[in-house]
């Protein structure tokens, strides 16, 4: 099994995962939870599989936030909503989103449920804690609630090795996403009103890489581009593995493409997007 199926992977998984950010099913389930404002809602949400944890935990394997965004929600979202009240609505939030937006969605789910599945239980999570938290949630019953559990729990486990990629050539949160709009991955304006960042200090992170060679005037340089190759073929490897258990990966690709594409067309998941996922099938 080639690497890139990991990547291909990605991105029909991520769509699915995603709808708990975008969809307004998922976000109202937040504001019921007791969740306030968006980013509570997605800080609270995303990391409620690690427990009620400090905000600096969330600072550390979110990565790439200002740490003021962080901990204008964290550790407050635990005062208004138990992590356990916020896990009791988010797959469900998400598989009722998933319903609407890819009708007849059930065949597939309990297809494809039990093979990602597969994937999760074999999967390390040594020095991967959003995917060990998620990996160890108890498994839904409805499928297509166990279809988002499962998407999430594999995006998180990229996740975590893309930020230990990242941490390993010297880039923090801040300067990977510098990098990232410098090769076009995503959208400068988006990133800074998504991350939290201001324009200055950006700009100084942009110096900073450009002092590396990295980037110049905005733009990333060969060795810039380079190196956000040798970072994406290092997460499709750390990412590939847990597939290996699986008897035709690329089956399960093509399975997943009717649904990933249907929640692009729906617009529940952005495209530019602060997650620098392209659109199915666009490499």
């Amino acid at each position: 099994m080639d690497d890139s199926i990991a990547r291909d992977l990605w991105t029909v998984l991520e769509p699915l995962h995603a709808v708990t950010y975008f969809s307004p099913e998922c976000l109202e389930a937040n504001k019921d939870v007791g969740l306030k404002g968006f980013w509570m809602g997605y800080f609270g949400s995303r990391g409620a599989p690690l427990g009620a944890v400090p905000a600096g935990v969330v600072e550390a394997t979110f990565f790439g936030f200002h740490p003021s965004r962080v901990r204008r929600a964290v550790p407050d979202a635990w005062r208004f909503a138990s992590p356990e009240s916020i896990l009791a609505v988010r797959g469900v939030a998400a598989a009722r989103a998933l319903r609407r937006i890819v009708p007849g969605i059930e065949p597939a789910a309990a297809e494809v449920a039990p093979l990602l599945r597969r994937a999760v239980e074999e999967a390390d999570a040594a020095g991967r804690p959003l995917f060990g938290a998620n990996r160890d949630l108890d498994v839904p019953d409805d499928p297509v609630e166990a279809l988002w559990q499962a998407a999430t729990a594999l995006r998180e486990h990229r996740g975590d090795g893309h930020v230990a990629v990242l941490a390993s050539e010297g880039l923090d949160g801040l300067t990977s996403n510098v990098l990232a709009a410098a090769v076009g991955a995503v959208v400068l304006d988006q990133m800074l009103a998504a991350r939290g960042w201001t324009r200055e200090q950006w700009d100084e992170a942009a110096d900073a890489l450009a002092a590396r060679g990295l980037v110049d005037g905005g733009t990333a340089t060969g060795a810039g581009r380079a190196l956000k190759a040798r970072i994406e073929e290092r997460t499709d490897a750390l990412a590939a593995p847990p597939y290996r258990v699986l008897d035709d990966p690329k089956a399960l690709y093509d399975r997943l493409v009717p649904a990933a594409r249907a929640v692009a067309d729906a617009g529940e998941m952005p495209f530019p997007n602060p997650i620098g996922l392209p659109r199915v099938g666009a490499g």
